[in-house]
């Protein structure tokens, strides 16, 4: 809180000329992280995962996850967003599943519970890092904290989980 209103004082107090500097300097420094971060994805072995910056704007990224073998997600493939706040890497990106995805951690708007996107982020914690944990919760929901209850519910039973999962999957084209 004293933070924001730190950084309204200054707004107001800095002459004109300097009041872009200091968003230009932070866009700077989290343009570069996710640069870093992009070439880092794009040179990774991690299959399954994989994230791009929508046009120019390395704010706004959309990717792609596929269901490990091993899970009932076996192979579908989903397409998610991320939003990077100017305070990126200090704040979590904000992701959703932009497709449809039938899961105890996922409510119906494609929002995801994980606390490595709320309360345990950090800093040191990469887009490739948030794209493998969201892939794992596939295999290993958090049933504890279900955004879907009636996902939670079903997870044990398998076979029916699975027959409502495919009812709401839409592929996603290239």
């Amino acid at each position: 809180m004293a933070s924001s209103s730190n950084s309204n004082s200054i707004s107001q107090t800095e002459p004109k000329n300097n009041q872009n500097s200091t968003p230009i300097s932070l866009n700077s420094n989290v343009t570069k992280r996710l640069s870093s971060e992009l070439m880092t994805l794009m040179m990774s072995a991690s299959t399954g995962i994989s994230a791009f910056p929508v046009g120019g704007d390395l704010t706004k990224w959309t990717g792609t996850i596929v269901g490990p073998s091993d899970t009932v997600y076996d192979s579908l493939k989903f397409k998610i967003s991320l939003s990077f706040p100017s305070n990126y890497p200090f704040v979590p990106p904000i992701v959703k599943f932009e497709s449809p995805c039938y899961h105890p951690n996922v409510d119906l708007h494609g929002n995801i519970c994980l606390d490595i996107l709320k309360e345990k982020w950090s800093a040191v914690l990469s887009v490739q890092t948030i794209l493998i944990s969201i892939q794992s919760l596939f295999g290993e929901p958090n049933n504890e904290s279900p955004l879907n209850v009636e996902a939670a519910e079903l997870w044990d039973n398998q076979n029916e989980f699975k027959k409502r999962l495919l009812l709401s999957y839409k592929p996603i084209s290239e």
